[in-house]
Parts: structure tokens; C-alpha cells; sequence
């Protein structure tokens, strides 16, 4: 009876720790359905909501792995351009008879290398993130584009496009790989050692190497987990859209990140919760959905996403100002 009642009041907790870390972006969340469903009245049919959740997964698959990039103090502007190459990659596998479980395996492995490759560069040297990731990502774009000839790659594999289109239980595919990378993701960052390397490195990498974190492989990992993710949101969207697109995955680091941020990671380091980086992606995915029901021209979706980001961005800057004026007091 004891342990029923430990176990109930430490989920309380933790329920009422991640509402009080969480409250700002809950509200904004909540506001903005509450706006939505008084303008339309298909937001809350349960297709609506199922269509919300398949779309925001290829976020979430990118922003889990932005979440523990920012965490550790980098960033990954590379994996919207992994998303792009990996579409066309796993079509021509896919159309020229490979197996689908290899394929993806092979597209996963293929992604792994991707972000080792940056993983690499930035733990043995002091090359800017941005830089090295930029140059990544322009590699890849280049690379598909040469690849494809600048031609979609048609998929008919009807096996192959239920991975990112059939349902289990009522509930799209998608919905339940982004379910799975969550847990892998909360578990990585809070249950083990690893995640608190990754706090550590961002938090103060010179403090992090003197206590013994080997911030190399530890920097390794997070850009390496980054890449997979963008692999598997290339399988994902290429399944969904029945095509490996070479424009496939444009913007949509920025869109990561936005999450991230939008959830409380830190562009500094050192601080940042799955937990929240999963309400920004619904607030993100909230809005467009919304818009779109409303009739709003994609454009006015594109401003929005702007300031809300600068706005996100401006209160993590406040909160890191305070931080560092009550460590100097």
C-alpha cells in the first residue's frame, strides 16, 4: 500500500513539475485550440486531431534530436537536408526491389553516418556548429540534386507507403514512431548517464572535461542520433507523400528548432526537456492546421512562425540575463 501511494504521489509530482516548467506554452497551447475550434468546427473531429498528430511526427523525429544537440550547447542546421536525401534514397531502394526492412535499415544507417560525419568535424575541432552544419547541409542538397537529376522519385509500393500512411489501433503509423522516440528520448536525457553528460557538456563543457565526461563521444552521439532522426523522417515523409522529393525536408530544421525552443531548450546550453520540445511542436503544428481551416494564406503561416520564434528566443535570452546577474550577485 506504501509503495502504491509512493508511486501515485511521485507521478504527482512530476506531473505538477512538468505543468509548472511548462505552464507559458500550455496556455499558449491552449489558446490557441480554444481560438481555432470557435473558428472552425472540424479542429476537434477526431480525423482533424489524427491528421495533427501525423503531421507534427516528422517535427518531433527532428526536433528530439535538435533538443539534445541544443542541450549540449551545438546546433544541426544539416537534418532538413537529410530528410530531402533520404526520400530519394529509400524510393530508389524501395523501386528497385529491395526489401523494405533493409531499406530502412540501410537509410537509418545512412543517416547515422550523416550525423557522425558532423559529429566528428565538431568534437575534434573548434569549428562553429553552425558553420560546419550549414556546409552539411548544403553538401546534401547538392548531393540530391545530382542524384535525382532534380526529378521526384515516384514510389508505388503500396507496403512501403503504409509505413507512413496505414493505422494500428485507429491511430496512424507515424503517431506511434514519434510516441516510441519520445520515450527513447526521455529515458536517454533523464534516466541515464549519458543524458546527464549531455546537461554537463552544455552546461559548462570546460567544468564537464575536468570531471571526467568525455566530451567527444558524448558530442558524437548527439549530432549521430540527430542524423538517424532526419533519416527517419526522410522513410516517414517519403512514404506519406508516395515520393522521394529532392525539395523534400526544406526549411524543416528551422522548424525543429523552432519546437526546441519553443519548449524551453536554451540556445546556450544546458538546459532544455523533451517534454517541452513536444508542446512546441503541437503549437506549431496547432497553428498551421488552424490556419489552413481558417483559410489564411500560407504566407500570413510564415509570419506567425517568425514571431513566435523571436518571441521564444527573447524570453530565453531574459531568463538567461537573470540567471547570469544572480550568479554575478
Amino acid at each position: 500500500m506504501n509503495e502504491k501511494m509512493s508511486f501515485g504521489q511521485k507521478t504527482l509530482g512530476s506531473a505538477k513539475q512538468y505543468i509548472k516548467r511548462n505552464g507559458g506554452i500550455l496556455i499558449g497551447l491552449i489558446a490557441i485550440c480554444l481560438v481555432v475550434s470557435f473558428r472552425s468546427d472540424r479542429f476537434l473531429t477526431y480525423e482533424n486531431i489524427m491528421n495533427v498528430l501525423r503531421q507534427i511526427a516528422q517535427n518531433v523525429f527532428l526536433a528530439s534530436g535538435i533538443t539534445m544537440i541544443l542541450i549540449a550547447g551545438g546546433i544541426d542546421l544539416s537534418v532538413g537536408a537529410v530528410v530531402g536525401i533520404i526520400g530519394v534514397i529509400v524510393g530508389t531502394m524501395i523501386n528497385a526491389g529491395m526489401p523494405i526492412p533493409l531499406a530502412i535499415i540501410l537509410c537509418l544507417l545512412i543517416g547515422a553516418v550523416i550525423g557522425s560525419i558532423n559529429g566528428l568535424i565538431l568534437s575534434r575541432t573548434t569549428l562553429p556548429p553552425f558553420i560546419v552544419t550549414f556546409a552539411m547541409m548544403t553538401i546534401l542538397r547538392g548531393a540530391t540534386y545530382v542524384f535525382t537529376g532534380g526529378t521526384t522519385v515516384r514510389i508505388d509500393d503500396r507496403s512501403f507507403i503504409a509505413v507512413g500512411t496505414g493505422y494500428f489501433l485507429g491511430v496512424p503509423n507515424p503517431v506511434w514512431y514519434m510516441l516510441v522516440v519520445l520515450v527513447l528520448v526521455y529515458i536517454i536525457l533523464n534516466k541515464t548517464k549519458l543524458g546527464r553528460h549531455i546537461y554537463a557538456i552544455g552546461g559548462n563543457q570546460k567544468a564537464a572535461e575536468f570531471s571526467g565526461i568525455n566530451v567527444k563521444n558524448t558530442r558524437l552521439f548527439v549530432y549521430t542520433f540527430s542524423g538517424i532522426m532526419g533519416a527517419l523522417a526522410g522513410i516517414v515523409l517519403a512514404a506519406r507523400s508516395y515520393c522521394g522529393a529532392p525539395t523534400a525536408g526544406n526549411g524543416a530544421e528551422m522548424d525543429a528548432i523552432e519546437a526546441a525552443v519553443l519548449g524551453g531548450c536554451s540556445m546556450a546550453g544546458g538546459y532544455g526537456f523533451i517534454g517541452g520540445t513536444i508542446i512546441g511542436a503541437l503549437i506549431i503544428g496547432v497553428m498551421n492546421n488552424g490556419l489552413n481551416l481558417m483559410r489564411i494564406d500560407s504566407y500570413w503561416q510564415m509570419i506567425a512562425k517568425g514571431v513566435i520564434v523571436l518571441i521564444a528566443v527573447y524570453v530565453d535570452y531574459i531568463k538567461n540575463l537573470k540567471k547570469n546577474q544572480k550568479a554575478a550577485g
